[in-house]
């Protein structure tokens, strides 16, 4: 797409702090990191989130991911890493071209974790009800 950030970035035309790169995929520093080493892996072909991006380049983005969180967490000795991927407006995608984020945590970084709520009663077996009746 001409007017999509990620995709400009893979064509060169926006410069980027290049962590890896393959035939697939592009994975660079996020110019707002959470922790120092915050990395953002995308397709190098253009699609909108995971709900429609081809299963060959969600592969690849995936086997980037694995790899890149390794290299970061191993050269920025890291205590740990999490990684986030935000998919449509609502859940906080704000760049429409799949990215997944790799964050680099440390001991005592102050950043919090999400907390969880407990399902109501029967709520639970509604959903897998409907789950599995769309998935059948």
């Amino acid at each position: 797409m001409d007017t999509c950030l990620f995709c400009k970035i893979v064509r060169g035309e926006i410069p980027a702090h290049t962590v890896y790169e393959d035939d697939a995929t592009l994975a660079f520093l996020d110019i707002h990191p959470v922790n120092p080493g915050h990395t953002l892996v995308v397709p190098k072909r253009h699609s909108f989130n995971l709900l429609d991006i081809d299963p060959a380049d969600w592969a690849a983005v995936a086997e980037s991911t694995r790899h890149v969180s390794k290299l970061v967490h191993d050269v920025l000795a890291a205590d740990g890493i999490n990684l986030q991927m935000n998919n449509r407006e609502h859940a906080g995608q704000d760049v429409d071209h799949p990215h997944v984020h790799i964050i680099p945590r440390y001991r005592g970084d102050g950043l919090p974790h999400w907390r969880g709520k407990s399902y109501q009663p029967g709520e639970a077996e509604e959903i897998i009800a409907k789950l599995r009746a769309a998935h059948a």
